[in-house]
């Protein structure tokens, strides 16, 4: 009864004011983004359109955020982070809370989207274009190139948003990018997520919880490519163990 009461009395406060100041300032922290990266570097882009405006967005809702194992990434180490995928608010958390500067890989058709290839491109996130063999090799190669030093990049092995929370069947695409970038995977568990935004769903956002666990990192140093189905189980297998 308390919980129907309680949300029936956060809509006015979602609609009349959360929605709104969300799309607001998602343009106004992406045009500072790209400010930022033009006039300092793309880390600090990458800070101000990421990590603070996911914490602003995390602030208002209210969601409050817990994390755990943080002393398992190794500062100036860049990572394939693969968290398994609930909801939107993942990206939040991830952004917010783990510290890392990070970059998103992007199919090449949203270069052409008006401000959206401009701005990315700014900020240092990915194109992946596997139209051909020769934009493949130069895809990686850019990548290759920025994920140095500490920048990481975020792929959700399961591909899409878990509808009840279940890990969904993994892909490939992660895991060979890290047997191609010879670059370490680190597994992370979210918890509550789905509880704040349920996947298929921007209407339904309400507070809540978020917990992540960073687990240790999986190095894939000494292996190849043959050992990717044995990895992605290990990996499914850890993000398992603390998913609640």
């Amino acid at each position: 009864m308390l919980r129907k009461l309680f949300v029936l009395l956060y809509q006015p406060y979602k609609w009349l004011f959360l929605i709104p100041v969300i799309l607001i300032f998602t343009f106004f922290f992406g045009i500072a983004a790209v400010v930022v990266s033009s006039l300092i570097n793309q880390k600090a882009g990458s800070y101000v359109g990421g990590a603070l405006w996911s914490r602003f967005i995390i602030m208002l809702t209210p969601v409050f955020v817990k994390v755990k194992g943080l002393d398992n990434i190794k500062k100036g180490t860049s990572y394939i982070i693969i968290p398994n995928h609930q909801s939107f608010y993942d990206v939040f958390a991830i952004y917010g809370w783990l510290g890392l500067d990070i970059k998103w890989l992007m199919k090449k058709e949203l270069a052409k989207i008006p401000g959206v290839g401009f701005g990315s491109r700014k900020v240092g996130h990915i194109f992946l274009d596997r139209s051909n063999q020769q934009a493949a090799v130069k895809s990686y190669k850019e990548a290759k190139r920025k994920l140095v030093n500490g920048t990481s990049v975020v792929i959700f092995p399961e591909g899409t948003r878990s509808k009840n929370g279940k890990l969904l069947p993994f892909k490939r695409g992660a895991y060979k990018l890290a047997f191609d970038l010879n670059l370490p995977l680190l597994p992370v568990t979210i918890n509550g997520s789905k509880n704040i935004l349920p996947a298929g769903s921007f209407s339904k956002i309400l507070p809540g919880n978020i917990s992540i666990t960073v687990h240790p990192p999986i190095e894939i140093k000494d292996l190849n490519d043959k050992h990717i189905s044995e990895i992605m189980d290990k990996s499914k297998g850890i993000i398992s163990s603390a998913l609640e």
